[in-house]
């Protein structure tokens, strides 16, 4: 093969994103032929590429994709500098595998691991706008209202920026919370500016792709048409979204209204 990017190759090769391959090479982590590496340097098929010190595979891995149910208490990274449980110690051991996007330690549900890289970029670039859809528990007397989480929907300021639900309902003890974005804690940062801070939060679907039956720790290959339904909710039949959002109000707690 001719020479290539090197953080195109490195997504190529099921590393991570093009864009957080950048970030690594930035980082001064990677190094080619015994030098690190600059950004925008080409690369071809002789060349010695490691990153941290580990030879990289430059041909593509045969991909895969998981879901998992991340627990409680596990953070969603590749490695940890101080030693915390990682989301890898419960997924097998695949060249490649890294976490999608994140989900906070504090928070659970549906995490999506993969070693492709262009489908990393696919389901984690603003401009292709995947829903993410949370259950949160609030704490409190009173769970907020319709008339409050409208306020979510209608748009709040952060310290980050304007926020913006795609759709917010009130549910037992809590809410149904829609996001068109994923910023770092961002429903709970949402809900506590409401006065309402979140004690549990539940990751239930990620674009079309559902949680399910899966419990804590437990994760399953996904195959051609959950990748379908992942990519393109819109093409899957009503049926299917309805008995799947019936099941995730049994399992999590019936929507208010």
């Amino acid at each position: 093969m001719s020479a290539e990017r090197l953080h195109k190759r490195l997504a190529r090769a099921g590393i991570a994103s093009r864009r957080a391959a950048e970030e690594l090479i930035r980082a001064g982590r990677v190094t080619v032929n015994g030098q690190t590496a600059g950004l925008g340097q080409g690369v071809n098929d002789t060349d010695d590429v490691r990153v941290d010190g580990r030879l990289v595979e430059l041909t593509r891995p045969e991909t895969v994709t998981y879901a998992l149910y991340k627990p409680v208490g596990f953070v969603t990274t590749a490695h940890d500098e101080y030693g915390r449980r990682n989301v890898l110690d419960a997924m097998p051991d695949v060249p490649g595998l890294h976490p999608v996007g994140r989900l906070d330690k504090d928070s659970e549900g549906l995490l999506l691991l993969t070693n492709d890289g262009d489908l990393t970029l696919t389901l984690t670039h603003p401009r292709y706008g995947h829903e993410k859809a949370y259950r949160a528990w609030t704490e409190g007397r009173e769970p907020p209202t319709q008339a409050e989480l409208d306020v979510l929907v209608r748009g709040i300021a952060m310290d980050d920026g304007p926020a913006q639900a795609l759709s917010a309902a009130p549910a037992e003890d809590g809410a149904y919370v829609v996001l068109g974005e994923g910023r770092n804690r961002q429903v709970r940062r949402m809900l506590e500016a409401l006065g309402h801070p979140v004690g549990r939060l539940v990751r239930y679907r990620v674009g079309g792709l559902w949680l399910g039956d899966l419990n804590p720790g437990e994760y399953r290959e996904l195959g051609p048409r959950d990748l379908e339904q992942l990519l393109h909710p819109h093409k899957t039949p009503r049926a299917v979204w309805d008995g799947a959002w019936e099941q995730t109000q049994d399992r999590w707690g019936t929507q208010y209204g």
